[in-house]
């Protein structure tokens, strides 16, 4: 199948943009693609010359864990009995029949990393999963894709009056560290005997999985980087609220980030700094950021409005699109089957016409997996 008469946003350069062009796709991944006119057979789409972007990506929700119209009963964030909680796996308490995952696609929202929350200093394993499909076990893009560690005033919150640690920011970090610990030392025995917690943050020790650290007060987003330095962790920061005061600083060090949500209320006192202004300054320091709504703190299918919001208040145009593209899918390691449109790569795609950004725009078709969902 190839769609036709289109102006393509390959999201590989701000100099890849296709103003005029076709492609085509075939058993669930892109073909080829190319300029000016397609002279090849089989079914053809007009684009009638609207635009065709990447399915949008939001790295950091928890769409399906918190279920839409559902309290206690729906509600699998949170583990609240065990401040570490490593062996957790998303794909446990993932319900893809969640209304919200179709309003998901139907925005253009075509892959989601998704998990526990923050209420332990360690939570659990995250998935990146598309956002169509009955079956959670057939819409695994990774899984595990990252381990949700948190930092700041959750834990604090839910640890308080149970006569427990954490109490404190320092046992917070406190907690991980030991937990850090086992875990090398598990890791370096010949023969250990079997322990959950352990056997969990082996491959985060080895770098091969990322840490995904929650964090929103400058003070614990050094925090986290302190901790990742001592034991040599893969990571990126999560919300990273306050990253626009030291937004010098975090590029210094490197740090990837997903930034949000800023749709909502300052709830609670580490957000009394949230801005929209905080992707774009992030970006002009050279933070790789990539834009979450934290589904559902704001629902997902408002990601591209918010990455709008983002551009009104200084994020460029071009890494606007890129934050809800190529960025997540490159901050999560799925950037070699999603995030951009190129030959070899997942056919999750959508026709729009307008502004993807604006809400005047509107979703025309969406692919995922090669599959017309809208």
């Amino acid at each position: 199948m190839t769609i036709t008469n289109v102006k393509i946003y390959t999201m590989e350069g701000e100099d890849k943009i296709i103003s005029r062009g076709w492609l085509s796709f075939e058993n669930g991944k892109i073909t080829a693609l190319g300029e000016g006119d397609y002279t090849g057979g089989g079914e053809i789409i007009d684009g009638k010359g609207a635009g065709l972007y990447p399915g949008f990506i939001d790295g950091h929700s928890h769409i399906g864990v918190i279920e839409d119209s559902l309290t206690f009963e729906g509600s699998d964030v949170n583990e609240m009995t065990d401040p570490v909680t490593p062996f957790l796996r998303g794909i446990d308490c993932i319900n893809p029949m969640d209304r919200c995952f179709e309003d998901a696609y139907k925005a253009g929202v075509t892959c989601v990393a998704a998990g526990p929350g923050s209420a332990n200093p360690i939570g659990g394993q995250f998935a990146a999963v598309k956002t169509y499909g009955r079956r959670i076990d057939d819409m695994i893009v990774k899984a595990p894709v990252s381990m949700k560690f948190a930092m700041g005033e959750n834990p604090k919150r839910v640890y308080h009056g149970k006569g427990r640690t954490p109490e404190t920011r320092m046992a917070t970090a406190a907690v991980i560290r030991e937990a850090l610990i086992k875990a090398k030392k598990y890791s370096e025995k010949e023969s250990p005997d079997f322990d959950f917690k352990c056997d969990a943050l082996v491959p985060v020790l080895k770098g091969e999985l990322t840490a995904h650290i929650h964090a929103h007060r400058a003070d614990d987003i050094f925090t986290a980087i302190r901790i990742s330095r001592e034991f040599g962790l893969k990571y990126a920061v999560v919300h990273c609220t306050e990253g626009h005061l030291i937004a010098d600083v975090l590029a210094a060090e490197g740090v990837r980030a997903f930034v949000g949500p800023n749709l909502s209320d300052r709830s609670k006192p580490e957000l009394k700094n949230s801005t929209f202004e905080n992707a774009g300054i992030l970006d002009a320091a050279g933070v790789l950021i990539g834009i979450t709504v934290d589904h559902p703190v704001t629902p997902l299918d408002y990601l591209p409005i918010c990455a709008g919001l983002a551009r009104k208040q200084g994020l460029k145009p071009y890494s606007s699109l890129a934050a809800i593209t190529i960025n997540p899918a490159k901050i999560l390691e799925i950037d070699d089957r999603v995030g951009s449109l190129v030959p070899g790569k997942d056919a999750d795609f959508s026709l729009i016409s307008g502004d993807p950004l604006e809400v005047s725009s509107i979703i025309e078709k969406v692919w995922i997996n090669g599959r017309e969902v809208k």
